[in-house]
């Protein structure tokens, strides 16, 4: 029987640059957080990974710290928001990884992807799984791993090896290995997962080769998940009520999925996704995915997902110099520099630098700074960094209008660049709409927590809008909003630019 009269709820935010543990009190004020970095390898050029012990590691040490600020018999339960696609494989005996985490930024299985193309399997892959083809999701990852060990198949199919993504190793972690699952919200990223159905699909499993008993079980988002056991720092017997994919979680924490609330986070890379209420997209440039299980039902989502933004600007400081400042300064002359110039003077920086994502899905396209004079200097080519967020984020947007029944009647954004007020005021008058940020910075933790809180309380909806974090309003300008536009054509013209044409004799 669940404990509810404990009502601090300890939120894991695994994200690809930090784990975050953030405890919230009974009425989902965030009261304590803790956050270690974490490290990425690129081995080859296009390959991107992590360690698997090592973001197990970060994270069971913020949670035993956030805990252990509390109190235990003060936590009521965990919760879990992750990096989304990013897919490990682990040895069921043993728990040791096959391999490193191959991160959603990853584009080593790019050569499969095409050869799904070339066999016309894209069309029936966007239909069962809502999903474009693309190496960003978690299902051709996953038939690398395989092919990459010694026997990676058969293991497989004899149950020996498991397969998932991060949430799912995270709750094999935590719960001393008993535990095998994933929630409806990360299954749906992996390009194995059937939408209407919101089960495996026995056809993408044959045509990714994976074997259905090499997958965990799938979940609702919001309900329990297992306990945790036999860990040094974190006490056993504490229920794990919520496991959902980062950018799901803050669409969740935003508004509860109010339709004509679009969610854009902000972070390495960016995911612009709006509920919407069927999984019916015929658009090859966006993704339909499943925003969460709420313990009741399937909420759908229209997403588009973008490889390249915080990790655009983080690209432009370090080859410019910045990165050498502290990082208040360097967060300090991110906000200054781009206002201290009235325009780029003509740059444009197209940062494809593993490709272009939606609504282009151009894996070989590559990274481009055009528009160069002898003016230019490092604060127009900051801010040229700092305006292709926006346009990035404006391109999903036109694509999202041809969906039927789409509304914006506000953009919602989270993330840690949005803390830069010169950014989010020229996101507002690109779109000509109010751009609403976060007031909690900790937006998909928030997520996951709510999540929890209506699996502990069996809340509704309605009863969970009390929870929902406050936000500031950036409204546009809307003579700046006309003027813009003519920049942004601007823009598309360089991203042409970028996209990869066949060598002609």
């Amino acid at each position: 029987m669940l404990n509810a009269k404990n009502e601090i709820i300890i939120a894991l935010d695994e994200g690809t640059t930090n784990a975050k543990a953030v405890a919230l009190d009974g009425q989902g004020n965030v009261i304590a957080k803790f956050s270690q970095p974490l490290t990425i390898q690129t081995p080859r050029e296009g390959w991107v990974e992590q360690s698997g012990e090592m973001l197990v590691a970060a994270s069971l040490d913020v949670i035993a710290q956030a805990i252990a600020h509390v109190g235990a018999d003060n936590v009521a339960a965990l919760a879990i928001s992750n990096q989304r696609e990013t897919a490990i494989g682990w040895y069921r005996s043993s728990g040791k990884t096959l391999h490193a985490a191959i991160t959603w930024q990853c584009a080593r299985s790019a050569d499969f992807c095409e050869e799904l193309r070339r066999e016309h399997l894209d069309v029936t892959i966007k239909a069962i799984t809502g999903l474009p083809v693309a190496p960003l999701f978690s299902g051709s990852k996953m038939r690398w791993l395989l092919d990459s060990v010694s026997q990676g198949h058969q293991l497989a199919e004899q149950g020996e090896v498991c397969l998932g993504t991060i949430d799912s190793w995270l709750l094999w972690n935590l719960t001393g290995g008993e535990q095998f699952a994933c929630d409806h919200s990360n299954a749906a990223r992996t390009q194995l997962l059937n939408l209407q159905s919101g089960q495996w699909d026995d056809e993408m499993l044959r045509i990714f080769r994976i074997p259905r008993r090499a997958l965990p079980e799938i979940k609702p988002s919001s309900g329990l998940f297992g306990y945790t056991r036999g860990l040094s720092q974190i006490p056993d017997g504490l229920p794990i009520l919520s496991m959902v994919g980062d950018s799901h979680a803050a669409l969740f924490g935003h508004a509860l999925g109010e339709l004509g609330c679009v969610k854009a986070t902000y972070g390495t890379g960016s995911s612009v996704m709006a509920p919407v209420s069927t999984p019916q997209c015929t658009s090859q440039a966006l993704a339909t995915t499943v925003a969460w299980h709420d313990g009741e039902r399937l909420v759908y989502g229209l997403e588009g997902n973008i490889a390249h933004t915080g990790d655009a600007v983080a690209w432009m400081a370090e080859s410019t110099g910045l990165s050498e400042l502290a990082e208040s300064a360097l967060a300090d002359a991110l906000n200054t520099l781009p206002a201290s110039v009235d325009s780029t003077l003509g740059v444009y920086f197209v940062p494809a630098l593993t490709g272009l994502g939606a609504p282009w899905w151009d894996d070989r396209a590559r990274g481009v700074i055009c528009g160069l004079n002898r003016g230019v200097k490092r604060a127009h080519l900051i801010r040229a960094a700092l305006e292709s967020i926006t346009y990035q984020i404006a391109d999903v947007i036109v694509a999202m209008r041809q969906y039927d029944g789409f509304t914006l009647n506000a953009l919602m954004v989270d993330g840690g660049p949005t803390r830069n007020a010169w950014l989010m005021q020229y996101q507002a008058d690109l779109l000509g709409c109010p751009v609403m940020r976060s007031d909690v910075p900790e937006l998909s933790a928030i997520g996951a927590a709510l999540l929890a809180r209506k699996a502990l309380n069996q809340a509704t909806l309605t009863e969970m809008k009390a929870f929902i974090a406050q936000h500031s309003a950036f409204l546009p300008d809307m003579a700046r909003h006309t003027q813009l536009q003519e920049r942004w054509r601007g823009w598309q013209q360089a991203v042409a630019r970028t996209r990869w044409q066949p060598a002609t004799e």
